[in-house]
């Protein structure tokens, strides 16, 4: 039984209230989420329901959102921490990477912190480059973390909540372009596992695999390409770290083609982790080189001609795929 048709945004609302509702120890933090309802509106009248002592504006400090979050999960509490814009992460950077990751680690196991970190990421809106970023590949090499980039309407709420439900800090990252994506969430979506890749669309030719964005660009892309009898494996890894490599290299070994795309940059990112592990596990599969479309190694433009050249396009992953096929 489905509740309808709702948006990206109203699926990420419905997975904090719905936590909210079944667990007192779940509270969010954050700037303006109470009384403004957050920038973008994700967390409007949840402090009417629930009061401002589990729903908290805070002050514009990064670095006391996700100070407060640590210190109130050692006291047993399952803190949601909103950062306004992901690139923020950078002024808590320190907090995020050295305590939040590292905390059951350095405690020989005996303290986890259950944190949930939403960040508002992605490009594709006209913010510029201190707004527009991608920063999931910033936290790649801080083992302790798990990083979840929902792509879809019923992900967006499922991760979540099993994000919350972790009892590990979680980086949960909302991708700004697809708050008015729509699609139907059932009364009872099905739970995720963090760290277990979805097949989106099944397919014989070639896999492609992407995250947010990139994954609607996909699927556009993979309905252009079966016209011409191309079928599109496409996989969205939904969580980046820990990364679902077995999903990935089975497909591959079906398909023996290779396509990974993302919104970031190229150098240091997920999908260069994602053709590393194909060609070190899956290399003999392979009928051509994998191929990793990306963003320039650039900031993200503010000019709107230019981040839209930035970013890859659906004709671009279709070229892409082609090449692949052709070579």
């Amino acid at each position: 039984m489905s509740v309808g048709t709702v948006t990206y945004k109203e699926a990420v609302r419905r997975g904090l209230e719905d936590a909210l509702a079944e667990d007192e120890r779940v509270f969010m933090i954050g700037e303006d989420i109470a009384a403004a309802g957050g920038a973008f509106k994700t967390t409007e009248g949840l402090v009417d329901r629930f009061g401002p002592a589990r729903v908290l504006d805070t002050p514009i400090s990064e670095q006391a959102i996700i100070g407060t979050a640590i210190g109130a999960s050692l006291k047993g509490l399952r803190p949601v921490a909103e950062l306004m814009f992901a690139d923020f992460a950078g002024v808590c950077f320190d907090q995020i990477a050295n305590q939040l990751a590292k905390y059951r680690y350095m405690t020989g196991g005996q303290v986890g912190l259950p944190v949930t970190v939403r960040l508002l990421n992605g490009a594709g809106g006209g913010f510029a480059s201190q707004h527009s970023q991608t920063v999931e590949n910033w936290f790649l090499n801080c083992p302790g973390l798990k990083i979840v980039v929902p792509g879809s309407v019923e992900d967006a709420y499922s991760l979540l909540r099993a994000a919350i439900a972790d009892d590990d800090p979680v980086l949960y990252f909302e991708h700004k372009g697809l708050y008015n994506l729509k699609g139907e969430l059932p009364e009872t979506p099905t739970p995720l596992e963090i760290g277990k890749a979805g097949v989106v669309r099944p397919g014989e030719h070639v896999t492609v695999v992407a995250s947010q964005l990139m994954r609607q660009r996909a699927a556009e892309a993979a309905e252009e390409l079966a016209q011409d009898g191309i079928e599109v494996e496409l996989i969205d890894p939904r969580t980046v770290l820990p990364l679902d490599a077995a999903t990935i290299g089975e497909s591959v070994d079906r398909t023996g083609h290779l396509v990974v795309v993302q919104e970031s940059s190229f150098s240091g990112s997920w999908g260069a982790t994602v053709v590393a592990a194909v060609v070190r596990d899956h290399f003999e599969s392979l009928d051509a080189p994998p191929a990793l479309v990306s963003g320039a190694d650039t900031p993200v433009p503010y000019a709107g001609v230019l981040e839209a050249a930035w970013l890859p396009s659906v004709e671009r992953i279709e070229k892409e795929v082609r090449n692949q096929l052709e070579g």
